[in-house]
């Protein structure tokens, strides 16, 4: 299984594709648009693994931004005993999902693509089921 490891938003993450992770918040994009990530530290597999120094020039991962949105709250409470100060506040860290769909090496090669689902089949198997139901309906009756 082959991973990269990208820096965006002032942190590291390692991702796989077909991943879902939360990043920093990504202001100039709207859901549903493709991200390109060039910052690439290093990729590899279970064989091999390439590191930059301190990027790899040429190497991108290709993502889909899922949804901008917002963590839960954090309280900040400060207190100096015997002063009768105390301060309360609250943050809610903003961030991004987004799903990886594809890791490029530095020659331009995939070296890993998401896995795509096919729902179409399941949907018409319901539906012959369905007609096998009202078949041995019709035909008790």
């Amino acid at each position: 299984m082959s991973y990269a490891i990208i820096q965006t938003g002032g942190k590291q993450y390692k991702v796989k594709a077909g991943e879902i992770i939360k990043i920093e918040k990504l202001d100039k994009f709207k859901p549903e648009s493709k991200l390109e990530f060039k910052e690439i530290l290093a990729y590899g597999d279970d064989k091999m693994i390439e590191i930059g120094s301190p990027t790899i020039s040429g190497a991108k991962v290709e993502a889909n931004l899922i949804e901008n949105g917002k963590d839960r709250t954090i309280l900040i409470f400060k207190k100096r005993r015997r002063q009768n100060s105390r301060r309360k506040n609250g943050h809610r860290q903003k961030y991004s999902l987004i799903k990886v769909s594809k890791i490029f090496s530095k020659d331009g090669k995939i070296l890993s693509e998401e896995k795509k689902i096919v729902k179409s089949i399941k949907k018409n198997e319901k539906i012959d089921k369905k007609k096998e139901k009202t078949e041995t309906k019709v035909t008790n009756k």
